[in-house]
């Protein structure tokens, strides 16, 4: 859903700072790390606190190192399955993170389990996402289908805290979560079902 939005960030800003990093001695697999820490310590740091702003501004600039060393990598020439492998579990920790820092929010200042609930939900489905699409790949299928990709997931994330802050209601953050988590389900199904297709057409294909 977001592609076009993706090329035209890394194009304008991404692709320059991408160069100045090259320049500076620091590689793909460097950004990557250091990406994700500071995601997972902003998000654990501020979210459970109930600073959502503050967490969400420093999440979102911070996700902005997934677009960075993909680009690092290709403007170097440095592109290889270690690294693919590498930023693709190091953003699964990450998302699990954010949304079990979210948890931790509902736990505390946000007191609401069904916002633990919907933040759970988030992170499973969120998981299983990812999952479905790799496991079908290392099977020979492909499953880069689905209405609710990461970067759909990080954004309507922030949407629904910055509208639960605006509202001073954190049950709106909670209903965001539910929303959240029901278009990663049918993401889930789409690819099940997209695998599912492919399967039955090998399977009945002449041979």
């Amino acid at each position: 859903m977001l592609e076009h939005l993706r090329g035209l960030i890394t194009k304008i800003l991404i692709a320059p700072i991408a160069r100045l990093l090259l320049r500076l001695g620091l590689g793909p697999d460097a950004i990557t790390v250091i990406g994700t820490v500071l995601t997972c310590v902003s998000a654990l740091w501020f979210a459970p606190r109930g600073q959502l702003m503050t967490a969400l501004v420093l999440v979102t600039v911070f996700a902005l190192f997934d677009l960075l060393d993909g680009t690092m990598a290709r403007l170097s020439g440095r592109t290889s399955a270690f690294g693919a492998f590498l930023d693709s579990t190091l953003d699964r920790i990450a998302d699990a993170v954010v949304f079990g820092s979210v948890m931790l929010y509902f736990a505390g200042p946000g007191d609401s389990l069904f916002g633990q609930a919907m933040a759970l939900w988030c992170l499973v489905t969120g998981v299983s996402t990812s999952y479905a699409r790799a496991r079908a790949e290392s099977v020979g299928f492909t499953a880069r289908v689905g209405i609710m990709e990461r970067a759909d997931r990080l954004v309507l994330l922030g949407l629904s805290a910055v509208v639960a802050e605006i509202a001073g209601e954190p049950l709106v953050f909670a209903w965001g979560l539910a929303l959240l988590g029901a278009l990663s389900t049918v993401t889930v199904l789409q690819r099940i079902f997209s695998v599912r297709r492919q399967a039955l057409a090998a399977t009945d294909a002449p041979g």
